[in-house]
């Protein structure tokens, strides 16, 4: 029994389309390493796997910087009124709060930021006054 939705079953589809499969169940980090490594054993290959993640669009099917938009208006309704309104006001309140903080980590680090700078310009400072002071 095929673990995919191929009208096709697992054994009689061709090597290809196996590895097809079994790299999209892993993901695009293994599309990478699969062209990666065929370019180290053997740069013909790697340069096909490359033309054929960029024909297929593979390279191409999720963004790795719309996890802002992940929430909110993407996900679908479910047809239950009250489960998708409590819904969007815990995804709210969870984008609020992870907003929070890292409002706070960045006050933190600031805060970080600023004593290192004090100590050293207090450290600075001494070293100053010690070299000015001559030695009588």
């Amino acid at each position: 029994m095929s673990t995919f939705a191929d009208p096709i079953p697992h054994h009689r589809q061709g090597w290809f389309s196996r590895t097809e499969a079994w790299l999209d169940a892993r993901g695009k980090g293994a599309w990478i390493a699969a062209m990666v490594l065929s370019f180290i054993f053997f740069w013909p290959v790697g340069l096909a796997l490359l033309a054929y993640m960029i024909w297929s669009k593979k390279m191409f099917k999720s963004s790795c910087c719309s996890h802002k938009r992940r929430f909110g208006s993407q996900f679908r309704s479910s047809g239950n009124s009250a489960f998708d309104a409590y819904k969007a006001d815990t995804l709210r309140r969870l984008e609020d709060e992870q907003e929070a903080f890292e409002t706070f980590l960045k006050r933190l680090r600031d805060a970080k930021d600023k004593a290192e700078f004090d100590r050293f310009m207090d450290e600075r400072g001494k070293s100053a006054t010690e070299t000015e002071t001559p030695n009588a």
